[in-house]
């Protein structure tokens, strides 16, 4: 009997995934459409390539940003939320958030509004690209940064606003100094949010024979946020990996040698990481953070191997996961045909192996790299070098399907 299903379900913790599944997309905003285009052919040639008519995924459009304004629709519309809860996998574009006013980012709503509690974040080197260090191949992280808390808890008072002074007056009355007319935020680490995050970066480096999650904070300073962070980390690798997870402070040396079905837990002070990943970053795996560390980290470390343009991201929560370009909108750049379509190309993988489908993912992975390496690439990579053949947003998306089909 021909399969009928095309939805992905999610039983017992696992996702359950047709052979023909519907996966809702939107391509975004500015350079977005230019992209999803150049790496949705990726997609189909990779699953082609790996799995002929076996395996088809069947893509639906969704809206969101500046398309579903001018469509009449909010930002982000009731209706994009519920295909993505329907389907359970999505994929997007970058789309557009105001600096300093206006809407509230896509981004972080999306992430709140369907529980998202995990940002992954893949940081690696690819032969052939300019880097700013001298061995950017010694970096290779996935980083796990929490997505609903922390500044994206998104609780702040204007300055000199009654609510702020409501607030200000509080914290008077708790003997905390507030310079008066300041703008307040609030701060909002939970141990919920923080265990479910330590979890899943454990599960992650032990799935993937990784030796190493290492949790960013800033502890020594802000005690009850960020030390519980690194306190409700070790509790939980504790009581939930007893037998396969190590506190380094256990460990007779800084050194972690790999053993297989183990891995170690320590914890970095935020400021001290971004020098040790500069300094000696094949010291590190997988690294676990509150929301703004791992904001931070994120695109630092996405610097050291070329840029943003080469990194892949993924929103990830209890069976469902959105996956997306990681920069912005280029809104100078767009409808110019010279946008770098690997973000996409490579979050695109990162969804097919969340599925299952190891050996298309790993198609597209193989085939960026070797386009790469060959010294074809577009422009925001190629200003940075010389002798190289400058491809535009399709070229280059053509270039990555002739080598998955060759």
């Amino acid at each position: 009997m021909a399969e009928t299903i095309k939805k992905i379900s999610y039983t017992s913790g696992q996702l359950i995934v047709p052979h023909h599944p519907k996966i809702p997309f939107f391509p975004g905003d500015g350079i977005g459409e230019e992209v999803w285009q150049a790496a949705r052919q990726a997609f189909d040639a990779a699953v082609a390539a790996a799995y002929g008519k076996n395996r088809t995924i069947e893509w639906i459009e969704v809206l969101a940003g500046q398309k579903a304004l001018a469509s009449g629709h909010a930002l982000l519309p009731d209706e994009t939320l519920d295909a993505i809860r329907e389907y359970r996998v999505a994929i997007k574009g970058p789309t557009m958030t105001p600096v300093g006013g206006g809407h509230r980012s896509i981004n972080v709503t999306l992430r709140q509004a369907l529980d998202l509690y995990a940002n992954v974040r893949p940081v690696r080197y690819f032969d052939g690209v300019v880097a700013p260090v001298v061995n950017p191949e010694a970096l290779d992280v996935v980083i796990f940064r929490e997505n609903t808390e922390d500044v994206y808890a998104g609780i702040e008072f204007a300055a000199e606003s009654d609510d702020c002074q409501r607030v200000e007056q509080l914290l008077k009355d708790m003997n905390c100094n507030v310079r008066p007319g300041s703008g307040i935020g609030i701060k909002v680490i939970s141990k919920h949010g923080t265990r479910r995050l330590i979890r899943a970066a454990i599960d992650y480096a032990l799935d993937t024979g990784r030796r190493r999650v290492t949790m960013v904070h800033k502890g020594n300073i802000m005690k009850e946020t960020e030390g519980a962070f690194r306190r409700w980390g070790y509790e939980l690798a504790a009581e939930a990996f007893p037998n396969t997870a190590i506190a380094a402070c256990d460990l007779p040396s800084q050194e972690v040698p790999f053993t297989p079905g183990k891995v170690v837990l320590d914890d970095v002070i935020a400021d001290a990481m971004f020098q040790e990943l500069l300094l000696r970053p094949s010291r590190y795996d997988v690294i676990a953070a509150p929301n703004l560390n791992g904001d931070y980290l994120s695109d630092a470390c996405a610097a050291q191997v070329g840029g943003l343009g080469i990194a892949p991201g993924a929103n990830i929560g209890d069976g469902m996961a959105v996956f997306e370009a990681t920069h912005g909108t280029a809104p100078d750049i767009a409808g110019k045909g010279i946008a770098n379509p690997c973000s996409m190309m490579l979050s695109g993988a990162m969804l097919l192996r969340h599925i299952g489908w190891h050996d298309a993912a790993a198609r597209i992975d193989k085939s960026v790299a070797a386009v790469l390496k060959s010294g074809r690439m577009t422009t925001d990579l190629a200003a940075k070098r010389e002798h190289i053949e400058v491809l535009g947003t399709d070229a280059f998306g053509a270039a990555v399907v002739e080598a998955i089909n060759s």
